[in-house]
């Protein structure tokens, strides 16, 4: 973000002129001359941090390329986190949304400034006491649990999604974006598709699933770390199953990931482990959760997709920020974590992370 009385420079993907222009006719409180930072990106949606200095906002827009349009819906983002005000989930305040091309060459929407704390590198966990970083495993699986039992008809968000079928949707989706974005033949990619299409379960109860529910996706209380602030990023958001919910956030608890999410807090070696936040989660929500190793793999699944997303955006040279050279050599890990979890071919089960 450019400072003091010089020009004032878009970053990557933002046109700040363009923006005002919008600013002026649909963000209340407006007062001209904005000024922004990327704060996150390249990964799945860019955040910017914009300011007219006075007040702040989060502006988030797509990747700058990729192939993946279902992973980055600006709108249904936009959509949730407007109809969950008042449902006792920590959201941010939606305040306008973009579902044109013609301001930033892309859809975007605006939302309030939640400030926080947010816990996304290794260093940010291991600066924790071991109490601390089990407060703070203990507030995110309670407000998991607190998403998952909103009646969402109540909240208008019932065509959020088609409960039916979701898990097969699912394994299809994954398997066919990774035809999209995948820059090198895996064979056991399709080793564990098949594992998980033999070990599909039936429909089973329905809830809103945030779809990529970890700790550096929540703003949390500085002075109370299991408090959570707002739950950002719902742009995989639908009406699915919980459990799978419940698995991708156990999933980016283990090291598998490390080299996806450049070091991540949650893989720190304080946080409880898989079978501990599973344990809470089943007493809290009441859920059965015998059959968990099958999401769990479904999960390591959907991560490894992503993960390879992120590797082709980042060999064409379209991601924003740091850190993404290293996610392609991640997938291969991540697919033999699934395997192991599922008990597919050729894969042995590591110490639980």
């Amino acid at each position: 973000m450019t400072t003091g009385s010089g020009p004032v420079t878009s970053p990557p993907g933002l046109e700040l002129g363009a923006l005002g222009e919008y600013f002026q006719v649909h963000v209340p409180g407006y007062r001209g001359s904005l000024r922004a930072e990327v704060v996150a990106g390249g990964r799945s949606n860019l955040t910017y941090r914009v300011t007219d200095g006075g007040s702040t906002w989060a502006v988030r827009r797509p990747p700058l390329g990729g192939l993946t349009p279902s992973a980055h819906d600006i709108g249904r983002e936009h959509r949730v986190t407007s109809g969950l005000r008042g449902s006792g989930v920590a959201v941010a305040e939606a305040v306008a949304y973009c579902d044109g091309t013609d301001v930033i060459g892309a859809p975007f929407s605006v939302a309030a400034w939640v400030d926080g704390r947010v816990l996304r590198t290794r260093a940010d966990a291991d600066a924790l006491t071991v109490d601390e970083l089990a407060r703070c495993s203990d507030g995110l699986v309670d407000q998991l649990v607190r998403l998952h039992a909103v009646p969402y008809r109540e909240f208008g968000l019932e065509t959020l999604g088609r409960p039916d079928g979701y898990l097969r949707r699912q394994l299809t989706r994954w398997r066919a974006q990774w035809d999209l974005v995948a820059t090198r033949p895996l064979p056991t990619v399709g080793a564990l598709f098949a594992a998980l299409d033999a070990a599909m379960p039936g429909t089973g109860e329905a809830s809103i699933v945030h779809g990529d529910f970890r700790v550096d996706n929540t703003i949390l209380d500085p002075d109370d770390l299991s408090r959570v602030r707002a739950v950002v990023d719902w742009e995989l958001s639908t009406l699915g199953d919980p459990l799978a919910d419940l698995a991708t956030f156990l999933v980016y608890r283990d090291p598998a990931v490390d080299a996806l999410l450049d070091g991540p807090a949650a893989t720190a070696p304080g946080f409880p482990i898989q079978s501990q936040l599973a344990e809470r989660y089943a007493r809290a929500s009441g859920r059965d959760i015998t059959q968990l190793p099958f999401y769990l793999a479904l999960a390591y699944f959907k991560v490894a997709v992503i993960a390879e997303g992120v590797h082709s955006r980042y060999t064409q040279g379209i991601t924003v920020g740091s850190g993404f050279d290293r996610a392609g050599a991640s997938v291969p890990h991540i697919i033999d974590a699934g395997l192991a979890a599922i008990g597919g071919p050729g894969a042995e089960r590591s110490p639980e992370p």
